[in-house]
């Protein structure tokens, strides 16, 4: 039979066929605990699934990925379990109209955060137990039928060892050793969960009375390792919760429909959250464990409400295959800021969007494998990729763009009726569009086929003609499409004029919003307005567009880019430019340029942060190599002004700090950092936490003045399991041949690292003082990435792959490698190719935008 791998056509075929009626299942987890020689360690499982076939006398499978089976029944028949079960699935033949599945089970614990994740606390020796599947995991941890649209009522019941406490999607209780939880509503099998261990636990509770005078209690719940009970804000992340739960009471007119509400921040954890009905998990990163910024406390709200939003898109209404995933995720990132905005203290949500979520968007739209919103899904490797900028962060924005389109009363309506109509059960494109066509009045069918059916992103350039006295003629905007991707859409669009006052601001003072369609299109409102300083297509971030400039506004932006008085307005002119660095329009030395005379004035924490990734970002990759070591100079220079000049004690002074750490190379500026770790240096109001150590700690390892004693103290200084990443990722970061083959044989030759450390290792062998040192490792990244591919599970895979390319062997033979190496594995797994392809593309990007800033120094 085939594999784990299972296709949308295999899919479709069972779902014509079984339609399901209810699981129980039974974990004994009491193995998580104790010693044993056992590999991989595992758990009974144990699953009673009741099911019925439309065909007596077919033949199907059922799905289980376990190291051994012990026992198989089928309508109360026994079953070989070596004849039926081939590893990956359970052939089930001759098929009632009615059936009974009971399977027991020897699954195995994770060590790679897929299925049931075991983490062993380095601090105090505590275990702790949680499950994540998406896409299909579940089958790592009890038998089913793993695909979204054959949805069942669930009953858990959990043993843990003695003094644990165990949680799942319903509510439990502890009856005569064994934890018993409630009855799910019918819900897919990617979001069931189970979390179990010495978790510290803290409760409130929400209560809502709506307009017919019934009231509506969900019980809270928020946990954490113990180790980090300490620095666990649950107030904080409480009121965030009940601010979104009123949100979306007020706005989706259906009551959160799964009981109780439990959060748990969850060690080593792949992605940031799972929306998990009733117990949703978060990476625990997002508890914070030094001094962080508000764009942290801003980022974990975006991610609880965005969570929160799949209760209803996602959990309640449910995609019938993974080619319709945005019609969870893209809602779900939509809504997340879009209620953060409203309902939280977080109300500048819409810049962190504009400047971080669709930067994530623009990247994605122009690789080799840009994908429509609605994507084409053969299988399961291709559901693991598409969790990405263009399903997250374009079909976002997208709908963004459709509020502006259809109207805000319209969409929300219309989401009132998707719920109403289709709660519990699946859907596809279809069914959105035609609620939104009956609420909004408009066509859908032409919006969806423009901006969910194709791919690619185009750009918007404003056209100015002026009279002689000095007034605009005729403004227009050139809509363009790369040629791999020519679709011109619609676009619902602000352009905004800008001039400088006296007082030296530049600010708004002219405002069109119209329909851009086809590729010119006259801005007739603006007619005999005064000449603007600058004209910004895409004010307010209506539409998903790259914005160009005309080249009055891109010479006002190299002088008073600073000066421009709107923060969502200055966001978006610093993601244009970065886009045009990234293009190969705007040298690289330029970009860091305006970063070094503007940054220190912005007043978005998030943006300031964004700015730091990007001109790291464009030293690493986009300056030309001769220039780098100036361009290096200059950054760490810059960053040490301002930090000395930061006010004491503030998030900017934090995060200058952290971006002078991340490109010190000077022996001053070395030195330095060993003083402020020392205490022998200082600098007013900065307090150097244990975060901000191994901020400091990274660099001065990667340059060689941390060595391993020095390492193991600081280990020692923070003996958790936040500490040990750290000290693995500064271990790898050693500029020595015996440590760079270490780690690469720690990550590529062994599976003994979990994923956290697999990452952290990852992180610390490139660094880009060390090209030369890494050299030698491209051909070996292209020798082993296929076995990798095959003997890995995807998650680790996937990290391999894209962590060790050798992006920083910057030049056209590495470019050559990655293009044989595609060309002579044509049969590779698509998922492996597309991974390799990628990083191709993002190679050649850089070579490109390289070759731009060498000849700005010519």
């Amino acid at each position: 039979m085939p594999g784990e791998n299972l296709s949308r056509d295999e899919a479709h075929e069972r779902a014509a066929l079984l339609s399901v009626d209810g699981y129980e299942v039974f974990l004994d987890l009491r193995s998580a605990i104790g010693e044993s020689d056992q590999e991989p360690r595992t758990f009974r499982s144990v699953t009673t699934l009741r099911f019925r076939s439309a065909e007596p006398g077919a033949t199907s499978f059922a799905d289980l990925i376990a190291p051994s089976v012990t026992a198989v029944s089928l309508n109360g028949k026994d079953l070989d379990p070596s004849e039926v079960f081939d590893g990956t699935r359970i052939t089930l033949e001759d098929l009632a109209a009615e059936n009974e599945l009971v399977v027991d089970a020897q699954c195995a614990y994770s060590r790679t955060g897929e299925g049931m994740h075991r983490f062993v606390d380095p601090e105090d020796g505590e275990v702790y137990l949680y499950t994540q599947y998406e896409p299909a995991d579940s089958r790592r941890v009890f038998a089913n039928f793993e695909q979204p649209d054959l949805k069942a009522p669930f009953r858990f019941e959990v043993q843990a060892p003695e003094g644990w406490t165990a949680w799942s999607n319903g509510a439990g209780e502890l009856v005569d050793g064994v934890w018993k939880f409630a009855e799910t509503k019918p819900i897919s099998t990617y979001i069931t969960a189970v979390v179990a261990g010495p978790y510290h636990y803290v409760t409130d509770s929400y209560s809502r009375t709506f307009d017919d005078g019934t009231t509506l209690d969900i019980p809270l719940g928020a946990m954490c390792r113990k180790g980090l009970a300490k620095h666990f804000d649950a107030d904080d992340v409480f009121l965030v919760t009940k601010q979104g739960l009123d949100f979306f009471h007020d706005n989706f007119d259906y009551p959160y429909p799964f009981g109780k509400y439990d959060q748990a921040f969850v060690p080593e954890y792949n992605l940031g959250a799972m929306e998990n009905p009733g117990c949703v998990t978060f990476r625990e990163e997002y508890i914070f464990r030094g001094k962080v910024t508000q764009a942290s406390y801003e980022r974990r709200a975006n991610v609880i409400l965005h969570e929160m939003a799949h209760m209803w898109f996602g959990d309640l209404v449910t995609m019938r295959w993974w080619d319709d995933l945005w019609l969870k995720e893209s809602f779900a990132d939509f809504m997340g800021s879009f209620s953060m905005v409203e309902a939280t203290r977080f109300t500048n949500g819409w810049i962190t969007f504009a400047n971080n979520r669709k930067a994530w968007a623009y990247r994605a739209d122009q690789l080799p494998s840009t994908h429509p919103v609605t994507a084409d899904i053969r299988d399961l490797e291709d559901a693991k990729l598409n969790f990405d900028g263009i399903t997250y962060a374009k079909g976002a924005s997208v709908l963004k763009q459709l509020v502006a389109y259809v109207g805000r009363d319209a969409f929300l309506d219309g989401a009132r009726r998707y719920f109403k109509r289709h709660a519990y059960g699946n859907t596809r494109l279809g069914d959105l569009l035609s609620v939104l066509e009956e609420t909004s009045g408009r066509d859908m069918a032409s919006w969806s086929q423009s901006w969910l059916q194709t791919a690619g992103v185009n750009s918007l350039t404003p056209q100015v003609i002026l009279n002689a006295e000095g007034r605009i003629t005729e403004l227009s905007v050139v809509q363009e499409a790369a040629e791999s991707h020519p679709e011109l859409r619609p676009h619902r669009v602000a352009v905004g004029l800008y001039r400088r006052t006296p007082e030296g601001e530049l600010s708004r003072y002219a405002r069109a919003e119209l329909d851009v369609d086809g590729p010119r299109t006259i801005v007739s409102e603006l007619a005999g307005e005064e000449a603007p300083d600058l004209v910004l297509v895409n004010d307010d971030d209506l539409t998903y567009c790259k914005i160009r400039f005309d080249e009055n506004s891109l010479a006002t932006l190299r002088t008073h880019l600073g000066d421009i008085t709107d923060p969502l307005a200055r966001a978006l002119c610093w993601s244009a430019l970065w886009n045009l660095t990234r293009d190969g329009l705007m040298p690289a030395r330029d970009f860091i340029g305006l970063v070094l005379r503007f940054a220190g004035r912005e007043s978005d924490i998030g943006v300031l942060q964004m700015l730091h990734t990007w001109a790291d970002s464009a030293l690493t990759f986009y300056a030309a190599p001769e220039w780098r070591e100036e361009g290096g100079r200059a950054l760490a220079e810059g960053a040490l002004r301002e930090l000395r000049i930061a006010e004491p004690g503030s998030q900017n002074q934090l995060t200058w700090a952290r971006f002078f750490a991340a490109v010190a190379s000077s022996e001053a500026d070395l030195q330095l950092l060993q003083g402020l770790l020392a205490g022998t240096a200082k600098i007013d109001g900065l307090d150097v936490d244990q975060e901000l150590r191994w901020s400091f700690l990274g660099p001065l390892a990667a340059h060689g003045l941390a060595d391993e004693g020095v390492l193991a103290a600081e280990l020692a200084r923070d003996d958790t399991a936040s500490g040990k990443r750290h000290q693995v990722r500064c271990l790898a970061a050693r500029p020595s041949e015996a440590v760079k083959a270490q780690a690469w044989a720690s990550v590529v030759e062994s599976d003994s690292l979990s994923n956290a450390l697999v990452g952290a290792t990852i992180s610390g062998f490139a660094q880009s003082s060390q090209r030369e040192l890494t050299a030698p490792y491209a051909p070996r990244y292209f020798a082993a990435i296929e076995r990798v591919w095959a003997d890995r599970s995807i998650q680790i895979g996937m990290d391999v792959v894209k962590g060790l390319f050798p992006h920083l062997q910057d030049d056209q033979g590495t470019l050559d490698a990655a293009d044989l190496w595609l060309a002579s594995h044509e049969s590779a797994a698509p998922a492996l190719r597309r991974l390799v392809l990628e990083a191709r593309d993002d190679l050649a990007r850089s070579l490109r935008a390289q070759a731009c800033d060498a000849a700005a120094a010519s």
